[in-house]
């Protein structure tokens, strides 16, 4: 096979994003016949059709969407070794961290401590779904995202799962217990629940524990946000099935009570980067700090 010519690819991918041939060539100020034939000799090189046309607007065939894919990585990774680069002899200064959107935050500001006011630091936060976070992580515009599970991993990916922290799940609740001998089972048994939505590891390890007990808990809601779980714990709608870092600041004020823990159901939050020849420097401490705490 011929090797890759950069300048096509470059067109290509300017022209993929936009869909559009003539609109894109007076983006580039290139007439539209000379980037035709540009994306004409990408195609001869590689072998395969890159678009196919539904009127005027240009689609990409799986053979595009593939190459558009390794487009952004290849000029993703450009960018980053000439910013990388033109700080030789100079701490980096910028890191980019997301977080999975429904995370505690009291957990995100936890691991974000050694970080937080910092004058020398340009600290960059993103929330969203993994499927979003981890396509940051891959175009390089993302250093770090924190999870609690592990991408799925295979031989092709380059995922690096750093094991931060673990933390019990208990019971909280409005309202203190009525005694200090009231029971695991008579807890859900009498109470209803706020549990996480069935695709997290609390609600599979909480369904888990209620069929050994032989437990049909009445649910009062399920919810896939912490921040909505801990209003609606607040407002005596049920007890929730959560961490008890995510409502610190209310059991240490006194507006929610820790009823019970519940056995062999936890919570492990994960710190996941990508393999790079150029990685952020302030990732390897930031994850070991957390690690010793």
């Amino acid at each position: 096979m011929a090797a890759l010519n950069y300048h096509h690819l470059r067109y290509f991918r300017a022209v993929a994003k936009d869909g559009n041939l003539t609109r894109t060539a007076g983006h580039l100020n290139v007439s539209q016949s000379a980037l035709s034939i540009q994306i004409k000799r990408l195609e001869e090189s590689l072998g395969h059709a890159l678009f196919t046309r539904q009127g005027r607007q240009l689609i990409l065939t799986e053979a595009g969407r593939i190459a558009l894919d390794y487009a952004d990585s290849i000029f993703s990774a450009g960018e980053e070794l000439l910013g990388t680069l033109s700080q030789a002899g100079r701490a980096r200064q910028a890191i980019r961290i997301g977080a999975l959107a429904t995370l505690s935050r009291n957990f995100q500001l936890s691991f974000l401590g050694p970080l937080v006011g910092r004058t020398d630091i340009d600290l960059i936060l993103r929330s969203g779904t993994v499927a979003e976070l981890v396509r940051g992580l891959e175009a390089l515009n993302l250093d770090l995202i924190l999870l609690n599970q592990p991408p799925p991993r295979d031989a092709l990916s380059a995922f690096v799962s750093h094991r931060l922290s673990e933390w019990r799940v208990s019971l909280i609740g409005a309202k203190p217990p009525l005694s200090g001998d009231t029971t695991l089972e008579q807890f859900l048994s009498d109470n209803p629940v706020i549990l996480p939505t069935a695709d997290s590891s609390i609600r599979l390890g909480f369904d888990a524990l209620a069929a050994r007990l032989s437990i049909t808990p009445q649910v009062a809601a399920e919810v896939d946000d912490m921040a909505m779980i801990r209003l609606l714990t607040r407002q005596g709608v049920g007890m929730a099935v959560i961490p008890p870092i995510v409502v610190r600041d209310e059991l240490e004020s006194g507006q929610l009570f820790e009823l019970t823990t519940l056995p062999e159901i936890v919570e492990t939050f994960y710190a996941v980067t990508l393999d790079r020849k150029f990685p952020n420097p302030l990732i390897e401490p930031l994850i070991a700090a957390h690690q010793k705490a």
